[in-house]
Protein backbone atom coordinates (compact mmCIF):
# COMPACT_ATOMS: atom_id res chain seq x y z
CA UNK A 1 0.00 0.00 0.00
CA UNK A 2 2.61 2.23 0.73
CA UNK A 3 3.82 1.71 -2.78
CA UNK A 4 0.46 2.61 -4.07
CA UNK A 5 0.65 5.96 -2.02
CA UNK A 6 4.42 6.79 -2.76
CA UNK A 7 2.63 6.53 -6.96
CA UNK A 8 -0.42 8.64 -6.87
CA UNK A 9 1.98 11.21 -4.89
CA UNK A 10 4.66 10.98 -7.33
CA UNK A 11 2.49 10.91 -10.30
CA UNK A 12 2.32 14.77 -11.42
CA UNK A 13 4.48 18.12 -10.22
CA UNK A 14 4.33 18.83 -7.25
CA UNK A 15 3.41 22.32 -7.57
CA UNK A 16 -0.31 21.49 -9.16
CA UNK A 17 -2.78 22.41 -6.80
CA UNK A 18 -4.56 18.91 -5.04
CA UNK A 19 -7.25 20.39 -2.42
CA UNK A 20 -9.10 23.80 -2.25
CA UNK A 21 -11.57 25.02 -0.27
CA UNK A 22 -13.02 28.81 -0.64
CA UNK A 23 -9.10 30.71 -0.02
CA UNK A 24 -6.74 27.84 1.21
CA UNK A 25 -5.31 25.37 -1.26
CA UNK A 26 -3.07 22.06 -0.50
CA UNK A 27 -0.74 21.82 -3.59
CA UNK A 28 0.43 18.27 -4.38
CA UNK A 29 4.18 18.79 -2.92
CA UNK A 30 2.35 20.35 0.26
CA UNK A 31 0.50 17.46 0.65
CA UNK A 32 3.37 14.85 0.59
CA UNK A 33 4.88 17.19 3.69
CA UNK A 34 1.81 16.54 5.58
CA UNK A 35 1.19 12.81 5.22
CA UNK A 36 5.27 12.57 6.15
CA UNK A 37 4.37 14.39 9.49
CA UNK A 38 1.43 12.61 10.02
CA UNK A 39 2.79 9.07 9.17
CA UNK A 40 5.70 10.11 11.81
CA UNK A 41 2.95 10.49 14.48
CA UNK A 42 1.33 7.34 14.18
CA UNK A 43 5.07 5.40 13.49
CA UNK A 44 4.95 6.86 17.44
CA UNK A 45 2.24 4.62 18.24
CA UNK A 46 3.19 1.53 16.99
CA UNK A 47 1.36 1.78 14.25
CA UNK A 48 3.13 0.31 11.19
CA UNK A 49 2.24 -2.61 8.52
CA UNK A 50 -0.58 -4.85 9.25
CA UNK A 51 -1.94 -2.37 12.35
CA UNK A 52 -5.21 -2.07 11.86
CA UNK A 53 -6.39 1.22 12.53
CA UNK A 54 -10.19 2.81 12.73
CA UNK A 55 -10.75 6.48 10.94
CA UNK A 56 -13.43 8.39 11.65
CA UNK A 57 -13.47 12.29 10.46
CA UNK A 58 -15.55 14.17 8.42
CA UNK A 59 -14.72 15.11 5.10
CA UNK A 60 -11.26 17.41 4.62
CA UNK A 61 -7.74 18.29 3.90
CA UNK A 62 -6.87 16.14 7.42
CA UNK A 63 -9.32 12.99 6.42
CA UNK A 64 -6.81 12.96 3.90
CA UNK A 65 -3.61 13.35 5.23
CA UNK A 66 -4.27 11.04 7.68
CA UNK A 67 -5.46 8.54 5.22
CA UNK A 68 -3.07 8.52 3.04
CA UNK A 69 -0.14 8.21 6.40
CA UNK A 70 -1.43 5.49 7.82
CA UNK A 71 -1.81 3.47 4.17
CA UNK A 72 2.25 4.28 3.39
CA UNK A 73 2.66 2.60 6.99
CA UNK A 74 1.10 -0.56 5.46
CA UNK A 75 -1.99 0.06 8.12
CA UNK A 76 -5.48 -1.34 7.84
CA UNK A 77 -7.65 1.17 7.57
CA UNK A 78 -11.09 0.39 8.38
CA UNK A 79 -12.98 3.97 7.04
CA UNK A 80 -16.26 4.92 8.96
CA UNK A 81 -18.97 7.11 8.20
CA UNK A 82 -18.49 10.34 10.48
CA UNK A 83 -22.52 10.14 10.77
CA UNK A 84 -22.49 6.82 12.33
CA UNK A 85 -23.33 7.25 16.28
CA UNK A 86 -21.33 5.87 18.72
CA UNK A 87 -23.12 2.96 18.89
CA UNK A 88 -23.27 1.77 15.77
CA UNK A 89 -19.02 2.36 15.33
CA UNK A 90 -19.09 -0.01 18.67
CA UNK A 91 -21.07 -2.48 16.89
CA UNK A 92 -18.42 -2.69 14.10
CA UNK A 93 -15.60 -2.56 16.24
CA UNK A 94 -16.81 -5.51 17.86
CA UNK A 95 -16.54 -7.62 14.71
CA UNK A 96 -13.10 -5.91 13.67
CA UNK A 97 -11.49 -5.23 16.67
CA UNK A 98 -9.09 -2.01 15.38
CA UNK A 99 -6.06 -1.96 17.50
CA UNK A 100 -5.78 2.07 16.89
CA UNK A 101 -8.80 4.51 16.37
CA UNK A 102 -8.06 7.56 14.79
CA UNK A 103 -10.56 10.24 14.96
CA UNK A 104 -11.70 13.93 14.67
CA UNK A 105 -11.41 15.93 18.40
CA UNK A 106 -13.92 18.39 18.22
CA UNK A 107 -17.38 17.09 18.21
CA UNK A 108 -18.26 16.61 14.85
CA UNK A 109 -21.59 15.50 15.39
CA UNK A 110 -21.83 19.26 15.57
CA UNK A 111 -20.03 20.36 12.59
CA UNK A 112 -22.15 22.38 10.22
CA UNK A 113 -20.55 22.56 7.00
CA UNK A 114 -17.02 21.69 5.45
CA UNK A 115 -13.99 22.34 7.24
CA UNK A 116 -10.26 22.03 6.13
CA UNK A 117 -8.38 21.23 9.81
CA UNK A 118 -9.27 18.91 12.81
CA UNK A 119 -7.40 17.90 15.56
CA UNK A 120 -6.76 14.06 15.61
CA UNK A 121 -6.78 11.70 18.23
CA UNK A 122 -5.37 8.40 18.25
CA UNK A 123 -6.42 5.94 21.00
CA UNK A 124 -4.62 2.75 21.49
CA UNK A 125 -6.88 -0.24 21.57
CA UNK A 126 -5.63 -3.39 24.06
CA UNK A 127 -8.64 -5.79 22.69
CA UNK A 128 -7.49 -5.19 19.31
CA UNK A 129 -5.67 -7.51 17.07
CA UNK A 130 -3.49 -7.27 13.99
CA UNK A 131 -4.43 -7.83 10.56
CA UNK A 132 -5.36 -11.34 9.34
CA UNK A 133 -5.63 -10.52 5.39
CA UNK A 134 -3.96 -8.22 2.66
CA UNK A 135 -6.90 -5.86 2.69
CA UNK A 136 -5.95 -2.15 3.41
CA UNK A 137 -9.15 -1.05 3.30
CA UNK A 138 -12.08 -2.01 5.20
CA UNK A 139 -15.76 -0.32 4.56
CA UNK A 140 -19.18 -1.00 5.90
CA UNK A 141 -22.34 -2.20 4.40
CA UNK A 142 -25.30 -3.93 5.82
CA UNK A 143 -26.24 -7.16 5.38
CA UNK A 144 -29.69 -8.51 4.63
CA UNK A 145 -30.35 -9.52 7.61
CA UNK A 146 -29.02 -6.54 9.40
CA UNK A 147 -25.80 -8.03 10.01
CA UNK A 148 -23.04 -5.65 8.68
CA UNK A 149 -21.36 -6.78 5.69
CA UNK A 150 -17.21 -6.04 6.10
CA UNK A 151 -15.80 -5.20 2.88
CA UNK A 152 -11.84 -5.61 2.36
CA UNK A 153 -9.74 -3.80 -0.80
CA UNK A 154 -6.57 -4.86 -0.71
CA UNK A 155 -3.66 -2.21 -2.61
CA UNK A 156 -3.92 -3.87 -6.06
CA UNK A 157 -7.48 -4.00 -5.84
CA UNK A 158 -7.31 0.04 -5.44
CA UNK A 159 -4.55 0.49 -7.72
CA UNK A 160 -6.95 -1.54 -10.25
CA UNK A 161 -9.53 0.91 -9.85
CA UNK A 162 -7.84 4.11 -10.49
CA UNK A 163 -6.67 2.92 -13.39
CA UNK A 164 -9.99 1.32 -14.51
CA UNK A 165 -11.03 5.81 -14.24
CA UNK A 166 -8.34 6.50 -15.98
CA UNK A 167 -9.24 4.43 -18.81
CA UNK A 168 -12.53 5.81 -19.23
CA UNK A 169 -13.72 8.51 -22.25
CA UNK A 170 -14.37 12.16 -20.74
CA UNK A 171 -12.68 11.50 -17.01
CA UNK A 172 -11.40 14.70 -15.69
CA UNK A 173 -7.83 15.08 -16.42
CA UNK A 174 -4.75 17.12 -15.20
CA UNK A 175 -5.87 21.00 -14.85
CA UNK A 176 -9.48 20.15 -14.53
CA UNK A 177 -10.95 21.46 -11.26
CA UNK A 178 -13.87 18.58 -9.66
CA UNK A 179 -16.11 20.03 -7.36
CA UNK A 180 -16.70 16.83 -5.06
CA UNK A 181 -20.04 16.38 -3.21
CA UNK A 182 -20.29 12.67 -3.15
CA UNK A 183 -18.68 11.22 0.34
CA UNK A 184 -15.41 10.66 0.60
CA UNK A 185 -16.11 7.72 2.81
CA UNK A 186 -17.48 5.92 0.02
CA UNK A 187 -16.29 3.92 -2.66
CA UNK A 188 -17.09 6.72 -5.46
CA UNK A 189 -15.82 9.85 -3.27
CA UNK A 190 -13.36 8.53 -2.24
CA UNK A 191 -11.37 6.67 -5.59
CA UNK A 192 -13.18 8.65 -8.50
CA UNK A 193 -13.15 11.54 -6.36
CA UNK A 194 -9.73 12.03 -4.13
CA UNK A 195 -7.58 8.87 -5.50
CA UNK A 196 -8.22 9.33 -9.67
CA UNK A 197 -8.01 12.92 -9.20
CA UNK A 198 -4.39 12.22 -7.25
CA UNK A 199 -3.15 10.06 -9.98
CA UNK A 200 -4.83 12.41 -12.45
CA UNK A 201 -3.58 15.81 -11.45
CA UNK A 202 -6.86 16.88 -10.68
CA UNK A 203 -7.84 19.77 -8.48
CA UNK A 204 -10.44 18.70 -6.09
CA UNK A 205 -12.83 21.28 -4.66
CA UNK A 206 -15.23 21.47 -1.82
CA UNK A 207 -17.88 23.55 -0.98
CA UNK A 208 -18.50 25.05 2.78
CA UNK A 209 -22.15 24.22 2.94
CA UNK A 210 -24.63 21.98 0.47
CA UNK A 211 -26.98 25.04 -0.21
CA UNK A 212 -27.41 25.62 -4.07
CA UNK A 213 -25.88 29.48 -2.99
CA UNK A 214 -23.08 28.10 -1.65
CA UNK A 215 -22.88 24.94 -4.43
CA UNK A 216 -22.50 27.72 -7.35
CA UNK A 217 -21.13 30.14 -5.93
CA UNK A 218 -17.87 27.64 -5.36
CA UNK A 219 -18.22 26.67 -9.20
CA UNK A 220 -17.73 29.80 -10.41
CA UNK A 221 -14.86 31.20 -7.77
CA UNK A 222 -12.98 28.30 -8.60
CA UNK A 223 -14.09 27.95 -12.13
CA UNK A 224 -14.86 23.93 -11.67
CA UNK A 225 -14.92 22.24 -14.89
CA UNK A 226 -16.55 18.77 -13.51
CA UNK A 227 -18.67 18.13 -10.76
CA UNK A 228 -18.89 14.81 -8.75
CA UNK A 229 -22.35 14.28 -6.42
CA UNK A 230 -25.48 12.38 -5.95
CA UNK A 231 -28.79 13.03 -7.52
CA UNK A 232 -29.75 14.84 -4.71
CA UNK A 233 -26.90 17.55 -5.22
CA UNK A 234 -28.54 18.13 -8.70
CA UNK A 235 -32.45 18.25 -7.57
CA UNK A 236 -30.85 20.99 -5.54
CA UNK A 237 -28.69 22.86 -8.61
CA UNK A 238 -31.58 22.49 -11.02
CA UNK A 239 -34.34 24.01 -8.46
CA UNK A 240 -31.83 27.04 -8.28
CA UNK A 241 -33.35 30.50 -8.22
CA UNK A 242 -31.31 32.60 -11.18
CA UNK A 243 -28.07 30.57 -11.24
CA UNK A 244 -25.67 31.94 -12.69
CA UNK A 245 -23.81 30.43 -15.66
CA UNK A 246 -21.44 27.62 -15.34
CA UNK A 247 -19.58 28.04 -18.93
CA UNK A 248 -16.21 25.71 -17.44
CA UNK A 249 -18.88 23.24 -16.82
CA UNK A 250 -17.90 20.29 -18.93
CA UNK A 251 -18.23 17.26 -16.79
CA UNK A 252 -21.11 16.08 -14.06
CA UNK A 253 -21.59 12.88 -13.02
CA UNK A 254 -23.55 11.12 -10.90
CA UNK A 255 -23.01 8.18 -8.34
CA UNK A 256 -24.30 6.21 -5.46
CA UNK A 257 -27.89 5.90 -6.78
CA UNK A 258 -29.16 6.23 -10.27
CA UNK A 259 -30.14 9.12 -11.40
CA UNK A 260 -34.10 10.08 -11.79
CA UNK A 261 -34.46 11.29 -15.88
CA UNK A 262 -36.39 13.86 -14.96
CA UNK A 263 -33.90 15.86 -12.51
CA UNK A 264 -30.99 15.14 -15.12
CA UNK A 265 -32.99 16.72 -17.84
CA UNK A 266 -33.22 19.70 -15.95
CA UNK A 267 -30.23 20.13 -14.66
CA UNK A 268 -29.12 19.52 -18.74
CA UNK A 269 -31.32 22.12 -19.49
CA UNK A 270 -30.62 25.02 -16.77
CA UNK A 271 -26.73 24.46 -17.07
CA UNK A 272 -26.10 22.99 -20.61
CA UNK A 273 -24.45 19.90 -19.61
CA UNK A 274 -25.75 16.28 -19.90
CA UNK A 275 -25.29 14.31 -16.18
CA UNK A 276 -23.53 11.20 -16.49
CA UNK A 277 -23.61 7.96 -14.61
CA UNK A 278 -21.24 5.58 -12.21
CA UNK A 279 -22.68 2.33 -11.46
CA UNK A 280 -20.55 0.75 -8.62
CA UNK A 281 -20.29 -1.54 -5.77
CA UNK A 282 -18.25 -1.17 -2.78
CA UNK A 283 -17.13 -4.81 -3.32
CA UNK A 284 -15.66 -4.08 -6.38
CA UNK A 285 -15.10 -0.39 -7.03
CA UNK A 286 -16.76 0.94 -10.48
CA UNK A 287 -18.51 -1.52 -12.38
CA UNK A 288 -19.97 0.90 -15.51
CA UNK A 289 -19.85 4.13 -16.37
CA UNK A 290 -21.40 7.11 -18.61
CA UNK A 291 -19.22 10.08 -17.98
CA UNK A 292 -21.08 12.00 -21.05
CA UNK A 293 -24.89 11.21 -19.72
CA UNK A 294 -25.61 9.89 -23.64
CA UNK A 295 -26.88 6.42 -23.01
CA UNK A 296 -29.35 6.88 -20.18
CA UNK A 297 -31.26 5.30 -19.18
CA UNK A 298 -28.22 2.78 -19.43
CA UNK A 299 -25.14 3.55 -17.43
CA UNK A 300 -22.78 3.29 -19.46
CA UNK A 301 -20.38 0.12 -20.77
CA UNK A 302 -18.64 -1.83 -18.17
CA UNK A 303 -15.41 -0.42 -16.91
CA UNK A 304 -12.23 -1.48 -18.85
CA UNK A 305 -11.38 -4.81 -17.14
CA UNK A 306 -15.04 -5.40 -15.60
CA UNK A 307 -16.32 -8.54 -16.63
CA UNK A 308 -20.46 -8.86 -15.77
CA UNK A 309 -23.17 -11.01 -16.51
CA UNK A 310 -26.90 -11.35 -16.06
CA UNK A 311 -28.05 -14.54 -14.59
CA UNK A 312 -31.39 -14.70 -13.96
CA UNK A 313 -32.45 -11.54 -14.24
CA UNK A 314 -29.90 -10.09 -11.62
CA UNK A 315 -26.42 -8.53 -12.40
CA UNK A 316 -23.02 -10.28 -10.98
CA UNK A 317 -19.84 -8.65 -11.17
CA UNK A 318 -16.56 -11.10 -11.52
CA UNK A 319 -14.04 -11.23 -8.98
CA UNK A 320 -10.92 -12.79 -8.25
CA UNK A 321 -11.49 -13.65 -4.66
CA UNK A 322 -14.14 -12.87 -2.38
CA UNK A 323 -13.97 -8.99 -0.85
CA UNK A 324 -15.86 -10.23 2.57
CA UNK A 325 -14.68 -10.31 6.31
CA UNK A 326 -15.21 -12.25 8.85
CA UNK A 327 -17.63 -14.45 6.85
CA UNK A 328 -20.18 -11.26 6.88
CA UNK A 329 -20.92 -11.77 2.84
CA UNK A 330 -23.05 -14.74 3.17
CA UNK A 331 -24.11 -16.06 -0.21
CA UNK A 332 -23.23 -12.76 -1.73
CA UNK A 333 -19.81 -13.72 -3.45
CA UNK A 334 -19.48 -17.57 -4.87
CA UNK A 335 -17.48 -19.26 -7.59
CA UNK A 336 -15.67 -16.32 -8.46
CA UNK A 337 -18.49 -13.71 -8.83
CA UNK A 338 -20.21 -11.02 -6.97
CA UNK A 339 -23.95 -10.75 -6.71
CA UNK A 340 -24.86 -7.15 -6.67
CA UNK A 341 -28.71 -8.19 -6.05
CA UNK A 342 -29.36 -5.26 -8.92
CA UNK A 343 -32.02 -6.45 -11.22
CA UNK A 344 -30.39 -5.98 -14.72
CA UNK A 345 -29.63 -6.52 -18.53
CA UNK A 346 -27.19 -5.97 -20.59
CA UNK A 347 -28.23 -4.89 -24.23
CA UNK A 348 -26.53 -5.52 -27.93
CA UNK A 349 -23.40 -3.28 -27.18
CA UNK A 350 -22.34 -3.81 -24.15
CA UNK A 351 -23.99 -1.36 -21.95
CA UNK A 352 -25.60 -2.02 -18.54
CA UNK A 353 -29.12 -0.85 -17.29
CA UNK A 354 -30.09 -1.28 -13.99
CA UNK A 355 -33.73 -2.11 -13.23
CA UNK A 356 -33.68 -1.74 -9.35
CA UNK A 357 -32.91 -3.68 -5.83
CA UNK A 358 -33.47 -7.34 -5.73
CA UNK A 359 -33.48 -7.25 -2.14
CA UNK A 360 -33.87 -4.99 0.83
CA UNK A 361 -31.23 -2.36 0.25
CA UNK A 362 -32.15 1.17 -0.69
CA UNK A 363 -30.52 4.58 -1.60
CA UNK A 364 -31.44 7.67 0.20
CA UNK A 365 -29.24 10.42 -0.52
CA UNK A 366 -26.55 8.60 -2.02
CA UNK A 367 -26.34 6.36 0.79
CA UNK A 368 -27.21 2.89 1.00
CA UNK A 369 -29.10 1.46 3.57
CA UNK A 370 -30.35 -2.01 4.66
CA UNK A 371 -34.52 -2.00 6.37
CA UNK A 372 -33.63 -5.09 7.79
CA UNK A 373 -31.04 -3.10 10.34
CA UNK A 374 -33.77 -0.58 11.05
CA UNK A 375 -35.87 -3.03 11.57
CA UNK A 376 -33.43 -5.12 13.95
CA UNK A 377 -32.56 -2.12 15.63
CA UNK A 378 -36.63 -1.33 16.38
CA UNK A 379 -36.93 -5.11 17.03
CA UNK A 380 -34.30 -4.65 20.05
CA UNK A 381 -36.76 -1.97 22.12
CA UNK A 382 -37.74 -4.11 25.07
CA UNK A 383 -41.59 -3.15 24.02
CA UNK A 384 -41.53 -4.50 20.46
CA UNK A 385 -42.68 -7.69 19.16
CA UNK A 386 -42.55 -6.98 15.13
CA UNK A 387 -41.54 -4.58 12.96
CA UNK A 388 -41.44 -4.08 9.31
CA UNK A 389 -39.43 -0.89 7.88
CA UNK A 390 -40.50 0.01 3.82
CA UNK A 391 -38.89 2.48 1.83
CA UNK A 392 -41.24 4.10 -1.27
CA UNK A 393 -40.00 7.67 -1.07
CA UNK A 394 -39.45 8.08 2.26
CA UNK A 395 -38.95 5.21 4.75
CA UNK A 396 -41.53 4.65 7.05
CA UNK A 397 -41.95 1.89 10.20
CA UNK A 398 -44.55 -0.22 11.08
CA UNK A 399 -44.62 -1.95 14.55
CA UNK A 400 -46.64 -4.06 16.59
CA UNK A 401 -45.79 -3.92 20.61
CA UNK A 402 -46.27 -5.81 23.66
CA UNK A 403 -46.31 -2.83 26.47
CA UNK A 404 -47.46 0.79 25.99
CA UNK A 405 -44.47 2.36 23.92
CA UNK A 406 -45.09 5.97 21.48
CA UNK A 407 -44.07 6.41 18.11
CA UNK A 408 -42.22 9.30 19.48
CA UNK A 409 -40.01 6.82 22.34
CA UNK A 410 -39.42 4.12 19.23
CA UNK A 411 -38.29 7.37 17.29
CA UNK A 412 -35.67 8.88 19.80
CA UNK A 413 -34.67 4.64 20.81
CA UNK A 414 -33.83 5.17 16.56
CA UNK A 415 -31.89 8.07 16.98
CA UNK A 416 -29.97 6.95 19.68
CA UNK A 417 -28.70 4.11 17.34
CA UNK A 418 -28.90 4.69 14.12
CA UNK A 419 -27.66 7.74 11.73
CA UNK A 420 -29.73 10.26 10.79
CA UNK A 421 -30.25 9.33 7.12
CA UNK A 422 -31.34 5.97 7.81
CA UNK A 423 -34.10 6.79 10.45
CA UNK A 424 -37.31 5.99 9.50
CA UNK A 425 -39.55 9.30 8.44
CA UNK A 426 -42.60 7.98 10.63
CA UNK A 427 -42.95 4.68 13.18
CA UNK A 428 -46.99 3.80 12.96
CA UNK A 429 -48.23 1.33 15.72
CA UNK A 430 -50.54 -1.72 14.37
CA UNK A 431 -52.51 -3.91 16.26
CA UNK A 432 -51.08 -6.91 14.19
CA UNK A 433 -48.89 -6.41 11.13
CA UNK A 434 -50.54 -7.88 8.04
CA UNK A 435 -49.21 -11.48 6.20
CA UNK A 436 -49.55 -13.76 3.33
CA UNK A 437 -50.97 -16.58 2.83
CA UNK A 438 -47.61 -18.66 3.58
CA UNK A 439 -47.41 -16.68 6.51
CA UNK A 440 -44.49 -14.35 5.83
CA UNK A 441 -44.91 -10.74 6.74
CA UNK A 442 -46.23 -8.27 3.95
CA UNK A 443 -43.95 -5.59 2.87
CA UNK A 444 -46.05 -3.71 0.52
CA UNK A 445 -46.38 -0.09 1.67
CA UNK A 446 -49.90 0.22 -0.08
CA UNK A 447 -51.04 -2.27 2.21
CA UNK A 448 -49.48 -1.73 5.22
CA UNK A 449 -50.56 1.84 4.91
CA UNK A 450 -54.76 0.75 4.52
CA UNK A 451 -53.68 -1.35 7.94
CA UNK A 452 -52.74 1.69 9.53
CA UNK A 453 -55.61 3.90 8.45
CA UNK A 454 -57.84 1.11 9.46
Amino acid sequence: MGSLVRRLLDARDDALPYLTHQQETVTRGELRERVAKQAAVFAGFGIGPGSTVGLRTPPSFTQVEVLLALWRLGAQVMLFDFRLKPAEVAALCTSCRPQFMVRAGSNVQATFGFRPEYEVVTECRGTGRTAATGHRLVQFSSGSTGRPKVIGRTAASLAAEVDRFAGITGMPGEGDRVLLLSSTAHSFGLVAGLLHSLAAGVSVVFAPRISARDLLRTAVDHRVTALFGVPMHYELLAAATDPPGLPGLRVAVSGGELMPPDVAARFAERYGVPVGESYGTTESGVVAMDVGGTLRPSVGPAAPGMVVRVRRGELDVALDESPYLFDSGGTQYADGWLRTRDRASVDGTGAVRVHGRADSLVVIGGLKVDLTEVEHVLRGHPAVDQAVVVHEGVTEAYVVTGAVASSEELLRWCRERLADYKLPRVVRLLDALPRTSNGKLVRQPALLRERAVG
